[in-house]
């Protein structure tokens, strides 16, 4: 019977085949390697695909082809590059078991169509497939160690980059700024995903294949844990060695954003005004919403107006409260900014009395130091005593990677407390000066007219304890007793308390409580 062949070439890009010859070299071989036996080549076929798993398209044509009777043999460089996997592998000897391959052909290897040269193919087989299995598993191996050893064995997310010397992943400066600004943006409360996304790509920070970052994608970068030091790595949190460039408060702040901000678009009737979710009413509770209208006059006067108005979503009653132009609204906002603005004698009495408590506070802090490196070393205890349950098999594999997680986190924010009131226990003076500096301008945001900028400060200001009633805006914000339970106030409550009380209390003891300035 006149043997006609199919030459087959393959060459993956997977690391099992990075010292096979190339398709050209392979292809030079094989061509004189036919004309020397004396072979009939109908045609050459040439695959660009591993072999780990059956479905390689060529491979299967070829098969068709021969089953069809259009060829019987075939030659090519190896065993291995025909399969690596038990189902190509057996298809191959059941073709010459049936008689649809007589004959297959390799430069270094010896086939015959016979019992023992069937077993010998199968071996080959089988070793093919033995190798590319062990390497997987070397390979998991290796991965597993990095990620013991704290190193991240993938890809470095954008802001640090995998350094081929130490295999290792370190901080990239210029892109690691950005996305910190990113983070401090988003946290601020007045930027969406998309804005975000427009700061990376104004910024320069794009996709690898130089697109514009999606909002899934600016989302994915504000939720990565990486940036903190940890990293998931097969559905677990890991403690990484790579450099933090995000605080855990920051981190902490800007998953609460994403979580609130969590719920499903919809498409507004009407745009949204500037002081849209700052406002409750007073007598149904329900947000104070904005509306644009626009009035058109019959001598062709066009008149455009905003009007606030309660969404009036109760059903258990009708709500009475009229609606206020934006206008007037603006005005008693920027008159309740005014009022708590913070008056030059008392910032200069504040600036006093905080240097003078700067000064004289002590500056010890080993006692709280101590009590969480305490905490932390019985979390570690708890995380060796996770592990050696999960390894016994007395905790199931996905309660342990929750419960991990858990402690992983509570461990890394008292590293990041410890590490704080080590070498940052003096930073409060600052921080406390931009604030009284802050607070002495207000006057000129009230007058700014800005109306977005202006919606954020007042939420910082008096947060959601703002009714409007009558068409008059209120502030409802709580007594600043001096009571301990009182003591997590904010500044800004603390001086709109110290306007409230002036009249009745010495500057000093409206200014400061008996215990000073130092955060406890």
């Amino acid at each position: 019977m006149n043997e006609k062949f199919f030459l087959y070439v393959r060459k993956s890009t997977d690391v099992e085949d990075k010292q096979v010859l190339s398709i050209e070299a392979q292809l030079t071989e094989l061509h004189s390697f036919a004309r020397e036996q004396g072979l009939d080549v109908i045609e050459e076929l040439i695959e660009k695909q591993s072999a780990k798993i059956p479905g390689r398209p060529i491979f299967g044509q070829m098969l068709r082809r021969i089953e069809r009777g259009e060829a019987n043999g075939i030659v090519s460089w190896h065993p291995d590059r025909l399969a690596r996997n038990s189902v190509d592998g057996g298809q191959i000897v059941y073709f010459l078991d049936i008689g649809k391959i007589a004959s297959l052909k390799f430069p270094n290897v010896w086939f015959e169509n016979t019992p023992q040269g069937k077993f010998t193919l199968s071996m080959a087989f089988v070793q093919s497939k033995y190798y590319i299995d062990s390497l997987s598993e070397n390979t998991k191996r290796g991965l597993r160690q990095k990620v013991r050893m704290g190193i991240f064995p993938s890809q470095a997310p954008i802001g640090y980059i995998n350094d081929s010397r130490t295999k290792t992943i370190v901080v990239e400066k210029k892109k690691s700024r950005i996305i910190r600004l990113a983070f401090e943006r988003y946290t601020k409360g007045n930027q969406r995903l998309e804005d975000i996304a427009n700061f990376l790509a104004k910024s320069g920070i794009v996709s690898r294949g130089g697109k514009r970052i999606s909002k899934t994608r600016t989302a994915y970068i504000l939720a990565n844990p990486f940036y903190v030091g940890l990293f998931n790595y097969a559905g677990e949190l890991h403690e990484g060695k790579h450099e933090p460039i995000i605080s855990k408060k920051l981190f902490d702040e800007a998953q609460e954003m994403l979580k609130s901000r969590g719920q499903p678009e919809r498409k507004p009737q009407n745009e949204p005004q500037a002081y849209c979710g700052l406002i409750s009413c007073a007598s149904c509770g329900m947000m104070i919403t904005g509306e644009y209208k626009v009035k058109k006059q019959k001598n062709g006067n066009v008149h455009n107006y905003t009007y606030y108005h309660c969404t009036k979503k109760r059903k258990d009653m009708k709500c009475p409260e009229p609606c206020i132009r934006q206008e007037e609204l603006d005005k008693q906002l920027s008159s309740l900014i005014k009022s708590v603005s913070l008056p030059k004698d008392w910032a200069e009495e504040l600036l006093k009395m905080a240097e003078k408590d700067f000064k004289n506070s002590a500056q010890s802090n080993s006692a709280c130091v101590k009590e969480k490196q305490n905490k932390i070393s019985s979390l570690s205890q708890k995380l060796e005593r996770l592990l050696n349950g999960y390894l016994e098999q007395d905790i199931e594999q996905e309660i342990y990677r929750v419960e991990k997680g858990k402690l992983l986190l509570q461990k890394k924010s008292l590293e990041e407390e410890i590490y704080n009131l080590s070498r940052k226990q003096n930073n409060w003076l600052e921080p406390m000066k931009e604030w009284i500096k802050d607070a002495q301008n207000l006057n000129g945001i009230a007058r700014d007219t800005d109306l977005f900028s202006k919606k954020v400060k007042v939420k910082e200001i008096f947060g959601s304890n703002l009714l409007l009633q009558n068409k008059t805006v209120r502030a409802s914000a709580p007594n600043f007793p001096n009571s301990p339970a009182k003591q997590t106030q904010t500044a800004w409550a603390a001086l709109c308390a110290a306007h409230s009380l002036v009249r009745s209390e010495p500057i000093g003891s409206v200014l400061v409580r008996r215990e000073g300035f130092e955060p406890s």
